[in-house]
């Protein structure tokens, strides 16, 4: 499959030549299919690397062990909620962005998950592009680089 018209790819490319290293993300999602299709980003893009976890525990145990540029998680899973998780990672790393990816979530819980500092919200299914630019957008301003 050819993915070179990605909007975003470049993008996320010249951001990583910028920050002079790979940007290092943690994608925490329970459904195999959306661990799946990360997975294709990361082989996509040289200007990331990714880490994958299938629940909120594991995902918590991963950012007290690693420090990520950036962390997507979706809000509703079998062990602890997205929320939960949330604010673990601000407890661990405060100034880590977070990024929600959901396919259920009320408006109330998206609010919630805002007021616990997730800064965007993508909802499933989400297309590669629409979340390789929301990726790039996040990391751009979250960084202060302009491309």
């Amino acid at each position: 499959m050819n993915h070179s018209g990605i909007t975003g790819l470049t993008t996320l490319a010249q951001l990583a030549e910028a920050h002079g290293r790979r940007f290092h993300l943690l994608i925490v999602d329970d459904e195999p299919w959306v661990r799946d299709a990360f997975r294709e980003f990361a082989e996509l893009s040289e200007a990331v690397t990714v880490d994958i976890a299938s629940c909120g525990n594991e995902a918590v145990e991963s950012v007290r062990s690693t420090e990520y540029d950036l962390i997507t998680v979706d809000l509703i899973m079998p062990d602890i909620s997205g929320l939960e998780a949330i604010a673990e990672f601000k407890a661990i790393r405060p100034k880590t962005p977070i990024m929600i990816i959901t396919g259920n979530a009320t408006e109330k819980l998206i609010r919630e998950a805002g007021v616990q500092g997730a800064a965007r919200v993508l909802h499933k299914p989400v297309a590669l592009e629409t979340f390789v630019s929301a990726v790039a957008s996040m990391l751009g301003r979250y960084y202060g680089m302009n491309v």
